[in-house]
């Protein structure tokens, strides 16, 4: 009797699921699921990492911001906390040397690193050595960098740097962080030398995404450097500055250790009080939790306003 052997059907591509055997399903299956899980775990963590350290001392700031707590007994007293912090005068006046150091530091920490940016783009050759150079600063703890202006740079005496500097120029000598009319001056050059190579860094990765083309044919019509800058550079790279100009702005009004370190907290005649220091203070000097917890609603009020505005702008920009 003769045997018919039938050959096997190859398997076709774009065959339904349902076609393989149950052992390639189940592990496909558990590879999905696994792969799910994992990349899920990675998600929760980071999600309570964010409501524990984020979201909820937010919330618990601004419940706290309308109660009153003596004694362990916390009541709820509305708007008082906010009425008492801003009929403080101290409370104008750190406002007013926030808002200040800002401004000063828009037209000297958002400039120059800038302009520090095209200087290198410009250079052919020992680019990486420049970078390390000037993100240097960055990588130093802002205390140690701070305490060393505090005490080599701005030591009122002549033996401190720039002291020593306006000596050889024969200009006089200045107080520095005893001086109220140089305190805020001086805070926004040791902060704009701290932070400014990471500033740097993405000016420089946002010119060299500018084509070479736009600059020749700028050359060929006769630009010189100021036209290429205005006309080619700044046009090409204006999503790069709003938004760093937004990250300035937010960063320089929670203005902190450098009023703390440098001008002792307060600095001559308040000179140097922020709002972020006059939080400090209600908290942990005048142990008004509740006050500084307003404050802090109020701090966190005005961020929200200039980054409302900034979307705004950027959203009419696209």
């Amino acid at each position: 009797m003769a045997i018919t052997v039938v050959p096997e059907t190859p398997r076709k591509p774009g065959r339904p699921p349902s076609a393989y055997p149950a052992g390639a399903q189940r592990t496909s299956l558990g590879r999905k699921v696994r792969d799910n899980l994992t990349g899920h775990a990675f998600l929760i963590g980071a999600v309570l990492c964010f409501v524990v350290f984020s979201w909820y001392p937010m919330v618990r700031g601004i419940v706290m911001s309308f109660q009153r707590t003596r004694r362990g007994e916390t009541t709820w007293v509305g708007w008082d906390n906010y009425s008492r912090i801003i009929a403080d005068p101290s409370f104008w006046t750190a406002w007013q040397n926030t808002f200040y150091f800002t401004v000063l530091a828009l037209g000297l920490g958002y400039v120059v690193p800038f302009f520090v940016a095209i200087l290198l783009n410009e250079f052919r050759h020992a680019k990486g050595y420049l970078r390390i150079l000037v993100y240097l600063p960055v990588m130093l703890p802002p205390a140690s960098a701070l305490f060393l202006f505090k005490f080599y740079a701005y030591d009122p005496s002549e033996a401190g740097l720039f002291n020593a500097i306006l000596t050889a120029l024969h200009l006089p000598t200045s107080q520095w962080m005893q001086s109220p009319e140089m305190t805020m001056p001086a805070m926004v050059v040791a902060s704009t030398w701290m932070s400014m190579g990471g500033a740097v860094l993405i000016y420089l990765a946002s010119l060299q995404n500018i084509p070479g083309e736009l600059y020749e044919a700028a050359e060929l019509d006769g630009a010189g450097i100021w036209r290429r800058i205005r006309h080619v550079t700044i046009p090409q790279t204006r999503l790069i500055l709003a938004l760093m100009a937004m990250l300035q702005i937010v960063a320089t009004m929670q203005l902190f250790i450098e009023p703390l370190i440098l001008a002792n907290g307060a600095g001559a005649e308040d000179s140097a009080t922020s709002v972020a220091y006059l939080i400090y203070q209600h908290g942990f000097f005048q142990n008004d939790l509740n006050g500084a917890a307003a404050l802090g609603v109020i701090m966190l009020v005005v961020l929200a306003g200039f980054s409302t505005v900034y979307v705004r702008l950027t959203a009419k920009q696209d």
